[in-house]
């Protein structure tokens, strides 16, 4: 199958190789969470409650996290994640057992991820909860995951380094094509999958599923970064449009050592596609 038409240069979904598929958000859509999004990638639609900060102060919970392998620090926040992909999110119509290692790994994923971007130190003795689940999964969920859960963040509150983006790129009929569909990732072909501070030009994830020349790799990671950055961009844009300044989120700059509540900054926002 030709993933990229030799003479006309278009993706079998009608992009050109380093083109987005269009982009979709809204904050505030659970109401009893402290913070809540819907991010879509194209045909991916992913939710993302927040809930948080509060004290810890469970035996139990402190016990269960330390099975786990999370280690709690008093002097920090707790950050916890869950992933889990609705049964009607794609084709494949069986029943996924909560906890298979496939959702652990990506919980794992977005935590850490995460963790990059959260003042921690700002709340210690405090617990922050992540949960994820794919609506729609038509590629790159990984990186809509990530998306979402960084516009929950911000819809809660919760005081940031910076915004963290992530996007994916792949390599097949030797072209770096930016954000894969379904059909793309399912090809077989090398991809990878970036998470970056924006603002900060700090690479916070980087994953690759199969072996790239290096000079193919620099090509295919350059174009997930900017492809990270684009929707760095979008977010933005659309909050300029609403009025918000995004230093509020924190200025990576200036070292904050005071504790601070930062106000939800977003109340929606809608972008398309673009080429980067």
């Amino acid at each position: 199958m030709e993933y990229v038409d030799p003479l006309t240069g278009f993706r079998v979904d009608g992009r050109r190789p380093n083109e987005m598929r269009q982009l979709k958000g809204e904050v505030g859509v659970v109401a009893r969470a402290d913070g809540s999004a819907l991010f879509e990638m194209g045909n991916t639609r992913v939710i993302a409650a927040v809930y948080g900060p509060r004290e810890v102060n469970s035996p139990t919970l402190i016990s269960a996290v330390q099975n786990k392998g999370q280690q709690v620090n008093s002097k920090e926040a707790l950050v916890r994640c869950e992933y889990r992909m609705a049964e009607f999110s794609t084709g494949d119509r069986r029943r996924k057992p909560k906890g298979d290692r496939r959702s652990t790994e990506i919980s794992l994923v977005i935590r850490q991820t995460m963790e990059a971007s959260i003042l921690t130190d700002l709340m210690p003795r405090s617990q922050i909860d992540i949960f994820v689940q794919v609506l729609q999964a038509d590629g790159g969920t990984r990186s809509a995951c990530i998306n979402a859960a960084t516009l929950a963040l911000a819809n809660a509150g919760i005081p940031m380094r910076d915004i963290v983006t992530s996007c994916s790129a792949g390599y097949l009929c030797s072209t770096p094509l930016l954000d894969l569909n379904y059909l793309e990732d399912s090809a077989g072909g090398p991809d990878v999958t970036v998470g970056i501070l924006a603002k900060m030009d700090k690479v916070t994830l980087l994953q690759m599923d199969a072996k790239l020349p290096m000079d193919t790799f620099e090509n295919v990671m350059g174009l997930a970064i900017e492809g990270c950055k684009a929707i760095a961009t979008y977010i933005r844009e659309s909050r300029k449009i609403n009025g918000l300044n995004m230093l509020k989120i924190a200025d990576p700059s200036v070292h904050v050592t005071h504790r601070v509540r930062l106000a939800g900054w977003m109340d929606g926002f809608q972008c398309s596609g673009q080429e980067i």
